[in-house]
């Protein structure tokens, strides 16, 4: 038996069965190293994931706190500019304001006044604007100007335009 045995060692059977173990043993083996290193490489691309989804959360406040701070300064850029600009107006005005031809301009024009002497006109246009007739029939121009001054902070206290 021990010759059979032998025998059988070098059998053709004995021999395909033994190639077809190595074979299965070398395809299992090949087939674990490949999802071994497949797993490897989907480990490395979750760390991968789990290291980008945290610094987009660990930067996505501090970047659009950057981004509202930027659009607050340059409004309070533009509102500074505005503010500059309105100054200079105001000194441009106080500066007309200290002219005393400009000033008797202004109350010959607004206020209809006139120098000693000389004898004031006021002329009624029914075409002309801010001269319209009220809905009571009186209009703006048939009265003295501060009726007129009077009715418009009457008006100002009930809310009217």
């Amino acid at each position: 038996m021990a010759a059979r045995n032998k025998g059988d060692r070098f059998s053709t059977t004995t021999r395909l069965r033994l190639l077809g173990e190595q074979t299965a043993a070398r395809v299992y083996r090949s087939q674990t190293r490949r999802q071994a290193r497949r797993s490897r490489l989907t480990g490395r691309a979750a760390l991968l994931v789990l290291v980008l989804c945290t610094l987009v959360v660990a930067l996505a406040y501090p970047i659009r706190s950057y981004f509202s701070q930027a659009t607050e300064i340059a409004d309070q850029e533009r509102a500074r500019n505005e503010a500059h600009r309105r100054v200079e107006q105001l000194r441009d005005a106080k500066a007309r304001l200290m002219d005393d031809a400009y000033v008797v301009r202004l109350s010959r024009e607004h206020l209809h006044y006139v120098k000693p002497g000389e004898t004031g006109f006021t002329m009624y246009d029914p075409q002309a604007p801010g001269t319209a007739r009220r809905p009571d029939g009186n209009g703006a121009a048939d009265r003295p100007w501060y009726s007129n001054v009077w009715d418009g902070v009457d008006r100002a206290d009930r809310g009217e335009p």
